[in-house]
């Protein structure tokens, strides 16, 4: 995952608090590899991985292609991602994939890590091919959630990944979709982590079990009239009471 300096000035906290506080959303972690560091010098995206997040949770549902830049591949860039201009020679281009792309990231909110970048390489190429571009609006910027709650720490993926213990043993070379799968889990602790969601959940299981117990079949309540010598015995037994207080 290429890094800038500047996140993104557009983060929309409207995406955050609206996501937390609804019964169930759907958001996209999203991460790119590209042939550089400006798509306004020629460079252009040669991987994009996605992962669905179902109220905050990552499901199955992903989106991974690699993409054919029609350009060479800079050392400096290989170095990173390890994707050869021959290897990408016989992908799909930018344009093939767009109609996908778009359907599969719909209007949900886009966690990205730095998202100035993704988003810029995304509009350009979506540009370049007659596409509608995306908002800026949209995208929640892990970089700058991480910067804001853990000022002047390290804000980029490893970094991130050490301070929540999650594992990214096997990220010697970036790849969008794992990427984006570690994002996923650095981004459910930088809204508050496993425990929020364990919460919820026994607060669920909680309300289930309520729900099906309203739901039981109500039955009529039995009868406990006295028997005849029920009656003979309490009577007999009021009859030695001396001035009892109902009727003083």
């Amino acid at each position: 995952m290429a890094t800038l300096p500047r996140p993104s000035s557009d983060l929309s906290q409207s995406f955050i608090l609206g996501a937390i506080g609804k019964a169930s959303v759907r958001e996209i972690v999203l991460d790119t590899e590209t042939t550089g560091l400006d798509p306004k010098t020629g460079h252009r995206i040669v991987e994009i991985g996605c992962v669905e997040l179902i109220n905050h949770m990552a499901t199955d549902n992903t989106y991974w292609t690699y993409v054919d830049p029609e350009r060479e591949m800079p050392e400096e860039a290989f170095n990173v991602h390890g994707l050869s201009a021959e290897f990408l020679a016989d992908k799909p281009k930018f344009a093939d994939i767009a109609d996908g792309f778009l359907e599969f990231v719909g209007n949900d909110p886009l966690i990205i890590h730095n998202a100035d970048f993704d988003m810029g390489f995304l509009n350009a190429e979506l540009a370049a091919c007659g596409r509608q571009q995306l908002e800026m609006g949209r995208a929640i910027d892990t970089v700058r959630m991480a910067r804001q709650k853990f000022p002047g720490s390290p804000a980029n993926l490893d970094a991130l990944c050490r301070r929540f213990q999650i594992d990214n043993s096997d990220r010697e070379l970036h790849g969008a979709l794992k990427d984006s799968r570690l994002l996923a889990d650095v981004y459910l602790e930088l809204i508050g982590g496993r425990q929020q969601h364990l919460a919820l959940a026994a607060d669920k299981k909680i309300a289930d079990a309520a729900n099906a117990t309203n739901a039981r079949e109500h039955r009529a309540a039995r009868p406990h009239a006295p028997s005849p010598q029920e009656l003979t015995d309490h009577q007999a037994f009021v009859e030695k009471l001396k001035e009892p207080v109902w009727q003083a």
